[in-house]
């Protein structure tokens, strides 16, 4: 999600898999990569861009069951 206007990108990366570990890793690093291309692809307009608020949102099965965030957007 692109807001122009506020001067904010949100990354969102849904994992699927059928292992028993490494989906959170997986999309904390998808996350990750995507804020850090986007970055590179900017510095030339804006060097002081900030990547912040990489967190895991939502988590469902294995052993720790079901996990969901609560928390406000701190930019909204």
């Amino acid at each position: 999600m692109c807001s122009s206007d506020k001067g904010i990108v949100e990354v969102v990366c849904t994992v699927t898999l059928s292992g028993k570990t490494g989906a959170e890793m997986e999309a904390l690093t998808g996350v990750s990569v995507s804020l850090l291309t986007i970055y590179d692809m900017c510095k030339a307009v804006d060097r002081s861009m900030v990547l912040s608020g990489i967190r895991l949102e939502e988590k469902s099965g294995g052993k720790s069951g079901h996990f969901h965030a609560a928390y406000m957007h701190s930019q909204d």
